[in-house]
């Protein structure tokens, strides 16, 4: 053994701690180090669970009748890949749970996180029967499992658990042992300092640790039904343990798999759980769980299932907040086509995004609770970058993961705050600091944001702008309410800023997708956020789109590509629904972008989309053909309830996209049934699920069907755009991020800059030349106006004397003035 090696072992008995209470059982290596390359297992789960109590910090999932990705001690970091038991009478068969049964899963009642999974052997032998649910108090996931059928063939039958941990969010470098404790032999494994540990209420016969594909116990009963290797110990690598079942003791027990950090905190808490009756357990677990969901609102009178999906999604969206971090609310406990994903891929959906959580935050508000709302505020403020901006998505300790830049996660949080601060529920914190920063940085960096929200591409997107538009009215109010009227009125007339330019940046006037309909939205305007003077004409634009399969066209006309971005408009209250503009854009993207399903209609993201399963339905790996996704389904039926008509139809098809436990994919697969795949039309894809976004949107929906309003819409927004007479005026801003070559006569040109200024500028072509300084607001941005009278024709050019620096810019700039 090397200098390194030993080292390495010292540490693990290190964490072992005291050797009189735990230690190895031996030093019988198993070969085949390192293991064959791992991945994690499918993104479409069947169940998500957690207890509804903060001491017990662990999530678990389930597929296809098994465990599968447990999480401990935060939400974001996955310590196991699956959990399966393995069957075998010894001389003429080899089962494997997940592959070799038919399965059957069942949620414990409505609200409860917990579940019923029946496993059948094809021919009608013998059944596995678990209930699955967490430990209430401690970090442990209980399974009291029940094997049925025949008793003569039972007799014979041998039960193997087979577990494969991929600790600290990886694969490799996983170290397995058999441990002694307590005078008895049990399972575990350590990585970086936290412990996995396995045992039941029925001993182990035989135990042993390999590495995948080699001398795993899989690899060792699939030779000749018999368990050959007991190995001590399996280190540094892609590890698997494995234990036969002592089942002449009982054919019923429960099986514990626990979490710590150390061995002796795991082995603790695991046998701790397996020291209490599981109907105990079971009784407080369900009692958690009913008592935390007693007082949402009575919202399923608007559902077409009784209720069902919505019971689901509040448990679920309540279950996706982390118990250490108070507030942090990740996307989804899944990671989309795990079963093709390995250690290199570490982020899955199990991160926070801001979209995604101020739609979980504002789901959770819509049903009634305050609480979680106002903590993912809390969070939200804590987790902003110093610039105010935030980051694509995160860690839940802040750390960033992906490094783009989505102006409607800088927007969304100023949303959140301005629905809590009107309903009263903010309390003590102070928000404004937050939203102070959040609309300077909106202001600073806008109007073109780096990623839309479909995460791709840049440049002018109706939705993006809709969201930022909405944020800063909202902010404005902050800003008012704290006596800073002249931050207020300058951020109202961003706002309007951007608003009187959505139509010349996101609409298209040579569309070709539908012969008759020339002008609508489209998906985005791909101007770059490095071009200071972009040509932003959106009908000469080619726009890139991602993920497309190789050797494919993957540029296309911007006009040709859409999106239904631009129905968050309405939602907001920036256009009406009967906007003939919209209505016409309706029209184009129900041509283009929407299905029929058995369940009801369904939406592709935008036409030519990559992401998602490929042409015969192979798992997304880099290329694809992006599939429908079910929350577009609800936010078209808002649109649908602000235009006035029948949303039932909606409703059900958002409960017909949910799995038969209550969960909402992220995608449904949208051609003729691959059965051989497992895919059949309206049904999950092998991406995220559940997606909370989907949740969220499922709740607000049934809430604003109850209110008989968008949930979502912003009063102010709406009193401020939708009168029938412009109250506000025409703004063109000139700043050194976008500096526009033209303004139209009758609007004013406002020159805005981060630092204060001196503005030299001219209306006369330098005949005669006016000195005006720039006013300063509180947001860090110094500004002037210029008014354009009509029958302006000379341009308006003008340069800067810094004045902090004392310093000229040392150039001219111009700005051409066009006939109204």
């Amino acid at each position: 053994m090397g200098r390194n090696a030993k080292n390495h072992h010292r540490a693990i008995q290190a964490n072992f701690g005291d050797t009189a209470v735990t230690r190895f059982r031996g030093e019988r290596t198993a070969f085949g180090k390192p293991g064959l390359e791992p991945h994690w297992t499918a993104g479409d789960k069947d169940g998500i669970g957690t207890t509804s109590s903060l001491s017990s910090r662990i999530w678990f999932t389930i597929w296809s009748g098994i465990l599968t990705e447990v999480y401990y001690p935060t939400i974001d970091r996955p310590q196991m890949k699956d959990f399966q038991f393995l069957i075998t009478d010894g001389k003429s068969f080899f089962h494997e749970e997940k592959r070799d049964t038919y399965s059957e899963i069942k949620r414990l009642s409505p609200h409860v996180l917990g579940y019923k999974v029946t496993n059948s052997d094809h021919e009608g032998r013998y059944s596995i029967v678990k209930e699955i649910i967490a430990d209430p108090r401690l970090p442990c996931v209980i399974q009291h499992v029940e094997l049925v059928g025949y008793d003569r063939f039972l007799a014979n039958l041998k039960i193997y658990v087979l577990c494969t941990p991929h600790m600290e969010r990886g694969g490799w470098g996983n170290n397995a042992r058999v441990v002694e404790v307590a005078g008895r032999q049990i399972l575990a494994c350590e990585k970086e300092g936290t412990w996995m540990t396995v045992a039941a209420s029925i001993p182990f016969r035989r135990l042993s640790c390999g590495y995948v594909g080699t001398s795993d116990g899989w690899t060792d009963l699939a030779d000749n039904f018999r368990m050959d290797w007991e190995f001590d110990k399996a280190l540094n690598g892609h590890v698997a343990l494995t234990g036969e079942l002592a089942l002449d003791e009982a054919r019923e027990f429960s099986i514990g798999l626990s979490f710590g950090d150390t061995l002796h905190s795991s082995v603790t808490t695991l046998f701790q759980t397996l020291g209490v009756p599981f109907k105990k357990h079971l009784k407080q677990f369900n009692l958690q769980w009913n008592s935390f969901c007693r007082s949402i609102k009575p919202l399923e009178k608007a559902s077409q299932d009784q209720g069902d999906l919505y019971h689901a999604s509040y448990s679920l969206l309540t279950a996706h907040e982390d118990k250490i971090y108070p507030g942090a609310f990740i996307a989804s406990l899944s990671i989309p086509w795990g079963e093709v994903r390995g250690d290199s891929e570490r982020g899955g959906y199990h991160l926070v995004w801001t979209r995604d959580m101020v739609n979980t935050a504002m789901g959770l508000l819509a049903a009634g609770n305050a609480d979680a709302p106002r903590r993912a505020l809390i969070y939200l403020a804590a987790s902003q970058q110093p610039d105010g901006g935030f980051p694509q998505n995160f860690w839940i300790n802040g750390d960033p993961y992906w490094q783009g830049i989505q102006l409607d996660e800088v927007a969304f949080p100023i949303l959140l705050a301005w629905k809590l601060q009107k309903s009263g529920l903010i309390r003590d914190f102070d928000v404004y600091e937050m939203v102070w920063r959040a609309a300077g940085y909106l202001v600073k960096h806008g109007p073109a944001t780096q990623q839309e929200r479909w995460e791709e591409a840049s440049g002018y997107s109706p939705s993006t702008l809709a969201s930022n538009i909405a944020a800063l009215v909202c902010a404005a109010s902050f800003m008012e309410d704290k006596g800073d009227t002249a931050s207020a009125d300058f951020l109202r007339e961003y706002a309007d800023f951007l608003e009187c330019h959505i139509e010349a940046w996101t609409v298209t006037n040579q569309g070709s997708i539908l012969p008759n309909i020339k002008r609508h939205y489209i998906r985005i305007n791909p101007v770059s956020v490095t071009d200071s003077t972009p040509d932003e004409n959106p009908d000469i634009k080619t726009l890139g789109i991602h993920n497309r399969p190789a050797g494919e066209r993957w540029q296309f006309p911007a006009k040709d590509v859409v999106d239904a971005g631009f129905l968050e408009l309405v939602r907001y209250g920036i256009r009406k629904a009967d906007d003939q503009l919209i209505q016409d854009s309706i029209a184009v993207i129900d041509s283009s972008l929407k299905i029929e399903t058995p369940f009801g209609p369904c939406w592709h993201r935008y036409n030519h989309d990559g992401y998602g399963q490929g042409n015969n339905g192979e798992p997304f790996q880099g290329s694809g053909k992006g599939r429908a996704w079910p929350l577009l389904t609800a936010e078209r039926a808002h649109y649908e309830l602000a235009a006035g008509h029948d949303v039932k139809p909606f409703i059900r098809a958002m409960e017909g996209f949910a799995s038969y436990t209550g969960l909402l994919p992220e995608q449904v697969w949208d051609e003729a049934d691959l059965p051989e795949k497992h895919l059949f039309l309206g049904r999950p894809t092998g991406s995220a699920m559940p997606l909370m976004w989907a949740h969220a949107e499922y709740i607000k929906l049934l809430r604003s069907v109850t209110d008989g309003a968008v949930f979502d819409i912003i009063p102010d927004v709406a009193a401020r755009y939708l009168s029938e007479k412009r109250r506000h005026g025409f703004l063109e801003i000139w700043k050194p991020n976008r500096q526009p070559g033209s303004v139209i006569a009758g609007w004013t040109l406002r020159v805005q800059s981060p630092e204060p200024f001196k503005l030299i500028w001219t209306d006369n072509e330098w005949q005669d030349t006016k000195n005006s300084p720039s006013l300063q607001i509180n947001l860090g941005i110094s500004y002037l106006d210029i008014p354009v009278a009509l029958n302006q024709e000379a341009p308006i050019g003008f340069t800067f004397l810094w004045t902090n620096s004392d310093r000229w810019e040392g150039r001219n700039y111009e700005v051409t003035v066009k006939k109204a």
